[in-house]
């Protein structure tokens, strides 16, 4: 594709409003994430999720290794925890999970506390696909929260207007 075609096509694809979220993978005391836009529902019998993730990310190799993941979909008040796994804010102790509080569900991958929902996986396949991975989990635990989603658009954040 030339320059000026990829150049259009990331311009039309920031129009494209996505909800945010945070895939994270552990593994005893290995915990990684990143934050992701490409999120998708892939069918609801079985329960099955989608997400990309940039191949040069670890966090590709560690959900290959781990077998799991789980993808937080952020809440409108989460912009800061989007923005640290994204790198683009460092912590204090450089431990990107210090932002935010956790807990563990069925695959012991990190669920974030006051997500606005959760969905976590076990690996059921990964396809490379130009420069991202896309990574498709079996949902063995999910659960909606109470907060509007944040949402990313024309390179901002927005949010829902909800009832």
């Amino acid at each position: 594709m030339e320059s000026s075609a990829r150049d259009e096509f990331v311009a039309a694809m920031g129009q494209a409003a996505t909800g945010v979220t945070v895939v994270t993978t552990a593994n005893g005391s290995e915990r990684l994430g990143v934050t992701v836009s490409a999120m998708s529902s892939v069918s609801a019998d079985p329960p099955l999720v989608l997400v990309c993730v940039h191949q040069h990310s670890p966090v590709c190799d560690a959900i290959e290794r781990n077998g799991v993941f789980c993808v937080n979909v952020l809440s409108d008040d989460q912009r800061q925890i989007s923005d640290v796994f994204a790198g683009r804010v460092k912590t204090e102790t450089g431990d990107r999970f210090a932002c935010g509080a956790w807990l563990w569900r069925a695959t012991g991958a990190p669920v974030l506390v006051g997500a606005a929902a959760h969905f976590d996986c076990q690996l059921e396949a990964s396809h490379e696909h130009g420069s991202h991975r896309v990574f498709v989990g079996r949902v063995v635990d999910a659960k909606a929260g109470r907060g509007a989603p944040l949402v990313y658009c024309d390179r901002s954040y927005g949010r829902v207007a909800t009832n």
